[in-house]
């Protein structure tokens, strides 16, 4: 019984990051009907970006946590502001190419930039708690708590700021909402902000307790497996998602480990067989 709560929430604190990464894609998919297929890549320049602030300049890490989000923020602002706005209009194909295409050269540049030797960043939290003979360690603890309190956050802001709820009305029409006075590009960007931050927040969660290393920006296909399962056009989806593909990692390592590289996609195939929009996705179009 032990192994198995130890399992579960190894995989829950797992699947939190994969479930902010799939956010990420869900909210800019739901703003501007883009795939961005280098939110992965977000997360793995935002771990870089903290361990310079924190490790390499010395900033106190409670510092070093809000800069980093707020230096990702502005980032994801230019990404779209400079590169992925000039292709609006496009057929899909040309943005899934544009994306995987800046995928690639952020792994490239953080290669060139910061090397290929892997780092880690020193945490104040690291440790670890017993609890009923279920030791684990209190950054996996903390990942819950922290993507359990951005969700809050998150719902709150969404629900009754005036951003929020201009942000979810540009998700729904962008022409209508255009002539009701919001200012729509304004918005897009601040989406592709707000995603390349939490992307980095996961980033930052996931260092402590793992190595930095350019390739950690692949770790973006398992979760938009995880938006696809839950429901591309979901957020509450993105987590749940995360969260079932967080969870199968850890047993299927344990229990079936001939197939625990390829369990999330099998899994993934199977919720697109039985349901194409995703266990949590409501079934609704656009209003016109």
């Amino acid at each position: 019984m032990n192994e198995f709560l130890q399992l579960l929430i190894v995989g829950i604190s797992q699947g939190c990051i994969y479930g902010l990464m799939a956010l990420g894609f869900v909210m800019i998919y739901k703003a501007t009907e883009m795939v961005n297929f280098a939110q992965g890549d977000m997360m793995m320049l935002g771990s870089f970006v903290a361990w310079t602030l924190i490790m390499d300049l010395g900033m106190p890490f409670w510092l070093g946590v809000p800069a980093t989000l707020i230096v990702m923020a502005l980032f994801g602002a230019l990404v779209d502001i400079l590169i992925v706005r000039r292709v609006i209009g496009q057929p899909q194909f040309a943005v899934i190419i544009l994306t995987l295409g800046l995928g690639i050269i952020f792994r490239a540049a953080a290669g060139m930039i910061w090397g290929h030797v892997p780092l880690t960043i020193d945490s104040p939290i690291s440790g670890f708690s017993s609890f009923y003979g279920i030791v684990i360690g209190n950054e996996r603890l903390v990942i819950i708590a922290v993507t359990a309190l951005l969700i809050t956050i998150l719902w709150t802001y969404f629900r009754y700021s005036k951003w929020g709820v201009a942000m979810k009305a540009t998700s729904q029409n962008q022409l209508a909402a255009y002539y009701s006075g919001i200012p729509v590009r304004v918005i897009i960007s601040a989406v592709w902000a707000v995603a390349a931050a939490i992307s980095a927040l996961a980033g930052i969660l996931l260092a402590p307790i793992t190595l930095i290393e350019p390739m950690n920006g692949l770790l973006g296909i398992k979760a938009f497996a995880a938006a696809v399962i839950g429901g591309f056009g979901s957020m509450p989806g993105a987590i749940l998602g995360g969260l079932i593909v967080g969870i199968i990692e850890p047993f299927a390592a344990a229990y079936i480990p001939a197939v625990k590289g390829s369990m999330v996609y099998i899994v993934m195939l199977i919720v697109l067989a039985l349901r194409p929009q995703g266990l949590f996705a409501q079934i609704h179009k656009k209003k016109l």
